[in-house]
Parts: C-alpha cells; structure tokens; sequence
C-alpha cells in the first residue's frame, strides 16, 4: 500500500517523541485531511450554484423538512445548529435574493415561518446534485463494500464520541 503525508507525519513523531503512543494519528489525522478535502469539494460545490455553506445548510433544512418547505426561524437554528441571529442573518440574505420568503406563522402571531421559494428549491436541488457528485468523486478509489464498512466503523466512532462529549 502507498505511503502518505500522515505515514511521514507519524514516522516523524515516532522518532521524536517514542515515548507517546503515536497511533490514533493514523486515523485522526487522515480524517482531519479528509475534512479539509471534504470541506473544499463542498464549497467549490456551492459556489457553482452561488451559494454558501451557510445558504446551503438553511435551504437543504428547508427542502428537507418536505412540502410546503417551511420552518420556522428557530427550528432552522436548531437544524443548521446556530446561533439565532447567525440564522435571522443567513434568512435576511436569503430573502433579499429570492431564495426563501417570511410568512406569518398561524400558531404563532409573533412567530415567523420561513419558506423555500421555487427559484430557492431549484439552486438548492442543484447544489445538492453538484456536492453529491464531488462526493462520489472523491470516494470512487473505495468499493461499494469498503464504504459501507467505512461508514459503520465512523458511525460507531461518533456514536461513541458524541455521547461522550457536549457538541
């Protein structure tokens, strides 16, 4: 098997450092490369379609939610996990260029729904098919049995990870 940046990275630790127990490098830090990679293949993704990560994360909560495409202003931030004014921020742009629209909400008098536009279900659809062909591209080395088998084994380590953790 070919040897890479974080074969070196280790190697050069080993040698410093024998006394720590360098093997979690081996899988953490090729998946912090991974991310980075991930994140780059997604942006440039967006960018195809004029969007963000930001306006990527409120559109694909709204087209997830499903017909008529609504959320409310407080259960986007609970979906995108930001902050509220990161949200009312993301949603003001948003309106301005025609990707979703305010509505009263009807349980709620004070309250505001946010709805996916039609030009909004459209560029967020298209962005979707763009990040997922990025994706496809960058996982196309692995069988379709070697993903699965990734796939669980990340499961399992976030599982893990986030039930022990406050993210």
């Amino acid at each position: 098997m070919a040897r890479d940046e974080v074969d070196a990275l280790i190697d050069a630790w080993q040698r410093e450092r024998p006394d720590l127990p360098v093997g979690p490098l081996a899988v953490l830090s090729r998946v912090t490369r991974l991310a980075r990679l991930l994140d780059r293949a997604r942006r440039e993704a967006f960018a195809e379609h004029d969007l963000d990560l930001g306006d990527f994360d409120v559109l694909a909560a709204l087209r997830r939610s499903g017909d008529p495409y609504q959320l409310s202003a407080g259960a986007l931030g609970a979906s995108t996990l930001v902050t509220s004014g990161t949200v009312t921020h993301r949603i003001d742009r948003l309106v301005v260029r025609g990707l979703v629209e305010r509505l009263p909400d009807p349980q709620d008098g004070r309250g505001v729904l946010v709805r996916l536009s039609a030009q909004g279900k459209q560029r967020v659809d298209a962005a979707l098919a763009s990040l997922l062909q990025q994706e496809h591209d960058l996982l196309s080395t692995l069988s379709a049995e070697e993903q699965t088998a990734l796939a669980g084994l990340l499961r399992s380590l976030l599982h893990s990870v986030e039930s022990d953790s406050e993210l």
